[in-house]
């Protein structure tokens, strides 16, 4: 620990603020080189079965007030439509899977398989790996991921002073590696400069507007294009909205308790089905299976990997999508009933674990929200509140934390949010939400709709995130109609939910489809 501290001590603190820019001819015309498109590596076109795939890259400024000085390369791909230009042809449509920190471009391919066939023949669905992520120039990266992720970890809720501040050690650590290894880069991670990287993907396609399709952070993105280009947008949907008023540390906040609701909902569906996974007959009777399966593997990790923070991250899963419930309940039981770890590991492996790709997630995502927007850097303010929220949503309360404690330590300052607005220039925009939703709760959804006096929402009755093209027919159809001539329904339109998921005594093996997909495409 003091050598933790030492370093962060050390370190050399970047205080740098980005004024808003205005967007001249000059980072226009450098943002206008065309794309030069070309093959794209094997493994990625093995996933596409939709249409052929193209590949390119797109030179961007590192800071937009030198539009002239340092530049970065993002990676793109497309999926072209079949209709020709001078056709019946709709456009570009991008995408964008949220995190901050995830890679558009698989979600390119999913989309534009999952896209009605009339759709998807009749536009450009163009994927991209914002700034750090991916294949992407420079990608990020802070730290050897077999190593700093390596199981089991220490338990995400500290039972002492000693193990917060082991936790803390690993959190200061974290941001000082990032700090040593990207401090000329960190100062441009936000999220106006994704914005303005979007902008300049439109030029370099040469669109004069583009449609937009954003789930989770991506509708943020979504926002602040809105707001920062509102003549250039064609079509926008934003799926599972980011409050753009909780940026970031608040909403963070909000998530905890969203999460615990889930939880409490998942318990409860364990225990209707009490005759295939026999662990409580009541939501009280698996809560209190649950939080012993917890203590025991805090002191006895299953297979020697699976420990308490492991088991969190695994079943935080289920908080996303209702899909996986029959999975991970059937682990819990096999563990719980018959002693047997290997399901309980073999589920972790598929859902919890972290490798280098998702190192580079988590390096990206710290460097956009710790960049974003302020956090407190007086540990005592997040205790405080963490302790609080604890006693009210112990499910993800800690291990939210920690995710995010870099944060309290991050090398350079946190800025000032664009302030997002809508105006009425803007077209008819698309939401889509989940009532229930955990990761972007249903009340910042709604303060985001308040923002946007053109858009209407469609509410999905149930609580998985990430709705459109994941298995709602009534969701996709209301997605299918603004995509093709912009027409909207009436506002606070309601969707009945996928019907509960069916139990399953045992893992069920092999490929994913549906909702579980779409959860797999956008935690990627």
């Amino acid at each position: 620990m003091k050598r933790v501290v030492a370093l962060v001590a050390g370190a050399v603190t970047l205080v740098v603020g980005v004024a808003p820019v205005a967007v001249t001819a000059e980072v226009r015309q450098v943002a206008a080189e065309r794309v030069k498109w070309g093959a794209c590596p094997a493994a990625e076109k093995k996933t596409v079965t939709a249409a052929a795939m193209e590949c390119g890259t797109v030179r961007v400024p590192l800071d937009y007030r030198e539009p002239w000085g340092q530049a970065i390369r993002l990676s793109i791909n497309r999926i072209k439509a079949k209709v020709p230009r001078d056709g019946n042809h709709l456009g570009t449509l991008l995408v964008n899977p949220g995190g901050p920190g995830a890679s558009g471009r698989t979600l390119a391919q999913y989309v534009s398989a999952a896209l009605p066939a009339d759709l998807r023949d009749r536009y450009d669905v163009v994927g991209f790996d914002p700034r750090g992520v991916g294949a992407s120039r420079p990608a990020m990266r802070c730290v050897d991921p077999e190593s700093y992720f390596r199981a089991p970890r220490p338990d995400a809720v500290p039972r002492s002073t000693a193990e917060e501040n082991v936790l803390l050690g690993r959190a200061a650590d974290y941001a000082n590696r990032c700090g040593n290894f990207w401090s000329w880069l960190l100062p441009h991670m936000t999220t106006e400069n994704v914005a303005r990287d979007l902008d300049a993907i439109r030029a370099a396609l040469g669109e004069q507007q583009i449609s937009y399709l954003g789930y989770s952070y991506g509708t943020y993105i979504g926002a602040v294009y809105a707001t920062l280009f509102p003549s250039r947008v064609k079509r926008l949907v934003m799926d599972s909205s980011v409050d753009p008023d909780g940026v970031w540390y608040d909403n963070n906040l909000a998530q905890d308790r969203a999460f615990q609701r889930r939880h409490s909902a998942f318990l409860d569906w364990t225990a209707r089905h009490n005759s295939v996974y026999r662990l409580g007959r009541t939501a009280r009777q698996t809560g209190f299976a649950w939080n012993a399966m917890r203590a025991r593997l805090r002191d006895q990790p299953a297979g020697g990997m699976v420990g308490a923070s492991e088991l969190d991250d695994t079943f935080t899963v289920g908080g996303y999508s209702d899909r996986v419930w029959p999975e991970l309940a059937a682990a819990w039981s096999a563990y719980v009933r018959k002693g047997d770890v290997k399901p309980l590991v073999a589920v972790y492996g598929k859902h919890g674990k972290n490798d280098a790709a998702d190192e580079n997630g988590y390096a990206v995502y710290l460097a956009v929200q710790c960049r974003d927007a302020a956090w407190p850097r007086d540990w005592a303010r997040w205790r405080t509140d963490m302790t609080r929220m604890h006693r009210q949503a112990p499910f993800l309360t800690w291990p939210n934390t920690w995710f995010n404690a870099p944060c309290k330590f991050w090398p350079v300052s946190g800025g000032t949010p664009v302030k997002v607005r809508g105006s009425w220039r803007l077209p008819p925009i698309l939401m889509i939400q989940s009532r229930d939703d955990a990761a972007t709760p249903y009340a910042g959804a709604q303060s985001m709709r308040q923002h946007f006096p053109t858009a209407r929402m469609v509410v999905d009755t149930g609580g998985n995130h990430g709705v459109a093209l994941g298995g709602n027919q009534c969701v996709d159809r209301h997605l299918a109609a603004y995509l093709t001539d912009g027409t909207v329904p009436a506002d606070g339109t309601t969707c009945e939910a996928l019907p509960a998921p069916r139990p399953a005594a045992h893992m069920v093996s092999g490929g994913t489809a549906g909702h579980e997909r779409l959860t797999e495409v956008l935690s990627r």
